[in-house]
């Protein structure tokens, strides 16, 4: 199987026949073929892995570099006065015994990366391994407190009527906006996109009563969120979203899901409920002077 290196390698060797396995391309950055021989004779082992870029961390202005670096992917040898040790540039690994983890892998395999420095005058440092290889190239994983942390805005909350009073014993209708919001971070210095969807609403009408549905609403005379005040006061109406997100990391077309949900918090502006009787006038209540029994 092509991910079982280094316990397929070492059986190769040990059966005393050579032993073969390759690995396909894998992320860009240099490091484009990946191949484990194993030799019956000699007893060593010759992995074939490629260079990634070396760069330099400068003083910004300073027009010079202070820290040199350069990483590899290579697979892990062991060196019996400096113990791990990436595999040497022309692919073999002196001693024989990889150190690197079996992998099982369905897509190609990535070698560890290993990374090293150089400041101003002095000699590179020893290698360092920053990982244990992977299977595929390694995306990030935007977390539930990630989601969270992002500028989801709250939905407008709408009431009807509007007009700074409700009846009481009538229909107040809530109603809010569904529709997603894309959002735009970073991770591990890669852009990804983010869709938060709201899938359920709950109001707090302000009277003990609450509404947890996972219908937005609609206008009257469609609507389907409503409330009844039973008494006469002053309320306001606080609106609780839940939402549920995606992200996709860029350079992967895949879209993958949050495991956790994000909430969202909105309250109306103080308005009175009253109570309004009907009884017969004999004028307009328009008219002037107004009828004394309106």
């Amino acid at each position: 199987m092509r991910g079982t290196l280094a316990a397929t390698v070492l059986i190769g060797a040990l059966a005393g026949a050579p032993a073969a396995l390759t690995a396909g391309p894998a992320v860009d950055g240099g490091y484009h073929h990946t191949r484990a021989a194993a030799n019956a004779r000699s007893r060593t082992f010759e992995f074939l892995a490629g260079w990634t870029s070396t760069g330099a961390r400068g003083t910004p202005g300073s027009g010079t570099s202070e820290i040199k670096v350069e990483t590899q992917h290579a697979f892990t040898c062991w060196d019996p006065e400096l113990g791990e040790t990436p595999a040497h540039e022309n692919g073999w690994c002196r001693t024989g015994v990889p150190q690197t983890g079996a992998l099982t892998c369905d897509a190609e395999l990535v070698a560890p990366t290993w990374r090293r420095t150089q400041a101003p005058g002095e000699d590179w440092s020893e290698w360092e391994r920053l990982d244990q290889g992977s299977c595929g190239t390694a995306l990030p994983v935007l977390t539930v407190e990630d989601f969270r942390s992002l500028p989801i805005p709250a939905p407008t909350l709408r009431l009807q009527p509007d007009g700074g009073w409700v009846l009481i014993n009538k229909e107040t209708i809530v109603l809010t906006d569904a529709t997603p919001v894309p959002l735009r971070t970073t991770l591990a210095g890669l852009g990804v996109d983010v869709e938060a969807v709201p899938t359920r609403f709950t109001y707090d009408f302000g009277d003990g009563r609450t509404l947890a549905t996972r219908s937005p609403g609609r206008p009257y005379p469609d609507h389907d969120t409503f409330h009844e005040y039973e008494q006469p006061g002053t309320y306001a109406v606080t609106l609780t979203t839940e939402w549920s997100g995606r992200y996709r990391v860029d350079g992967d077309p895949t879209w993958r899901e949050v495991t956790g949900t994000a909430t969202t918090s909105t309250t109306s502006a103080p308005f009175e409920a009253q109570e309004r009787r009907s009884h017969l006038v004999s004028g307009l209540c328009t008219d002037r002077p107004k009828p004394p029994d309106c």
